[in-house]
Formats: C-alpha cells, structure tokens, sequence
C-alpha cells in the first residue's frame, strides 16, 4: 500500500475553478467575494470539494466548502452524482435529528457555472481519522490516542447511527428509496448488482465479487425488517471531531432506505479494512477499535434494536467496497497508471478478507 501511486483524482483546474465559483457567488450574493480558495490534495475520487471563505460586509466571514459533482470525462467512480438528491438528504438530517450535519446555504443544478452541479454548505473546524495512511497506522492523532479517548470516539460515533436511524420519519425520506422492485433490502443489492455491470461493461469480470453475490443469496436475512435512513457511508473517516467528539457528519451521496444493519455492516468492515491492511504490513493497529462485538452491543442498548445477520451484511460491505476498489482500479488502468494483471481479482486491494467472508473463515479469524 506504501509503494502504490495515489490515484489521479480531478482533470480540473483549481484556478479556473476559483475564477467560476467567484463569478456565481457575486451574482448570489451581491459585493460578496470568494476568498483562499483550495481544492485539498486528500480530495476524494468521486464529488470534489472546494474549500473557500465568503468575504462580504453583511454578513461577515464565513468558512464554506462546496461539493461538486465529479467530472464525467474523469473516468468517474459512480455512474451519476445527484447533488440535489444528497443536499435534501442533509437538510432532512440537520432539520429532524440532533446529529451535527453542516448547514447547507445553496444548491446549484446548473451545470453551467463550475462545470457540473454543487452545492455549498459551512465548513466545520476540526479533525477527521486519516485515509491515506489509515489512522490504524502510527503517526496520527487517533493511533496516539489513549484506550479511553478511542473508547470515547467510538461511543459517539455508533451514537451518530443511532440518532440517525431513530429519529429521521420514514414517510419524509421516501425519496431516497432505490428504484426497482421488492423490499428495501432487495433494491439495495439489485443496486449494487447494477452498479457491478456497469465497472465490469467491456472489461474483465471479478469471479471472486460474483462467487460474493452468490453468498449473499444463500445468507440472505429471513427478516430486514423496517427500513431507515441510511448515512450509506457510515464510517469515521466522514466525522469531523473536535477532540472526540462529533462536530460535523460529511458524505451523504450514498444515503439510501435500507436496514439498519446496512449501515452497521458497513461501519464494522470499513474499520477492518484498515485494520487488515495494517497488520498486512507488520503493524498491530488498533484490533481493539469498532470491534464487531462491541458495535453491536452499544446500538442494540441505544436503540433497543439487536443486530442481526451480521454474516450477510459484512459481507455485503465488504462486497460494495470491492466494487468500488474495482472501479478504481480500473480508472487507474483508464490514466495509464496501472495495467490489468492476470488476475482481475487482486486489483481488489482486500481479496484475501473478501474470499474469506465468502467461505465463512473471516470473522472466526479475528474474533
């Protein structure tokens, strides 16, 4: 992981950016300026985030950061970016829920003014667990925490799914429901099956991500249950924490209907996910940290709901995460940064863990 190349992540130009995003704002907001305007080099693969400050005699400074939609002649990681769709999400959240959501100011569907449509919401001032190395390595703030002050993040952020999960009314979220047939748990994975055929279109097939679908079936839950809002990419990296706690929940654009325990499923593998790289390198990470077990028990006593079929949606996670991995590694072949190996397979940086979850050895491995 040390040695691979980051991945190109924009084709745009932050300058030109900056010159298109100051014109927009003077017309919304007249004898306002955009000021120190970045585009951060941790920015994401998908929607692209600008960084800049409103300067303007009433009201004063104000930190912002915008969410624009990804270049399509990017080779872009998802098929579509609905902006709209994700700055309602954040307005339901923030107006029905006590989470700390950032205030959205703007939605712009035309894609006349950046390039592609964003929206513009206020920045939030704090800290966020490190990607790139994952904060299950030495040398950033949460590895050099204490036990306590982990324990103490952690807590908050099972909290935030929580909150999430029993406060939104379903009736006012129903337009995230996914499109298709059958119960919520059924699009949910009708989706991802869709968004599989669209990486693989015209490329090699993933044998091991099609042996995971298979898996799912013979998993699959008696019983979902209700629906709810789900944050979709429930995970810390997207928590700005101000010591350890929870200031601001970020990345909304996989927000969908679906059980709770999709959203669980997904907190739990992503934290292994670096937890598993780490040890792969020679590291002991954090195994301690979002335990499985310890997930489970604090949102069954916060909610009075127990997890269940937890076997299905962790391997439903780390499934979705393999589809991504894919689709990244297939725009790096796009960019000429990689090329396609025998073995499609072991472009999915977690193909170990995904093949054990798909025979069932994973979890007694690490427990």
């Amino acid at each position: 992981m040390t040695a691979a190349p980051r991945p190109r992540t924009t084709t745009r130009d932050p300058q030109d950016l900056a010159r298109r995003l100051t014109a927009w704002l003077d017309a919304r907001l007249p004898g306002a300026r955009a000021v120190g305007v970045t585009v951060p080099a941790s920015n994401g693969m998908s929607s692209e985030t600008l960084l800049f400050d409103i300067e303007h005699p009433h009201p004063p400074l104000r930190a912002c950061a915008l969410r624009l939609a990804a270049d399509p002649s990017a080779y872009t990681v998802f098929p579509s970016y609905d902006l709209t769709r994700q700055y309602r999400t954040m307005r339901l959240v923030a107006d029905r829920t006590d989470l700390p959501v950032p205030r959205v100011l703007w939605s712009e569907e035309d894609p006349g003014p950046l390039g592609a449509p964003f929206f513009v919401m206020e920045r939030a001032e704090g800290r966020v667990p490190p990607d790139v190395m994952p904060y299950t390595y030495e040398g950033n703030w949460l590895h050099a925490a204490s036990d306590a002050e982990r324990e103490r993040l952690e807590a908050a952020s099972v909290g935030l799914l929580a909150r999430l999960h029993d406060q939104v009314p379903l009736t006012e979220a129903e337009f995230l429901t996914l499109p298709g047939s059958g119960d919520a748990l059924h699009r949910h994975v009708e989706s991802q099956r869709a968004y599989y055929a669209w990486v693989v279109d015209g490329l090699a097939r993933s044998p091991l991500i099609e042996d995971a679908f298979a898996r799912l079936a013979e998993l699959w839950p008696a019983e979902p249950g209700t629906p709810v809002l789900n944050w979709g990419d429930a995970r810390i990296g997207n928590v700005v924490y101000d010591g350890f706690d929870p200031v601001a929940v970020l990345d909304w654009e996989m927000a969908a209907l679906a059980p709770r325990e999709v959203d669980l499923g997904w907190t739990v593998y992503l934290h292994r996910f670096f937890q598993d790289l780490t040890a792969a390198s020679g590291q002991p990470g954090l195994p301690g940290f979002l335990r499985r077990d310890r997930v489970e028990a604090r949102y069954a006593t916060l909610t009075g709901h127990t997890p269940r079929d937890m076997d299905f949606y962790t391997l439903y996670a780390a499934l979705r995460h393999a589809i991504v991995m894919l689709r990244i590694a297939y725009r790096q072949v796009h960019f000429g940064e990689t090329a396609v190996p025998a073995d499609p397979d072991t472009l999915i940086l977690h193909h170990g863990s995904l093949r054990a979850m798909v025979q069932g050895s994973y979890w007694d491995a690490v427990r």
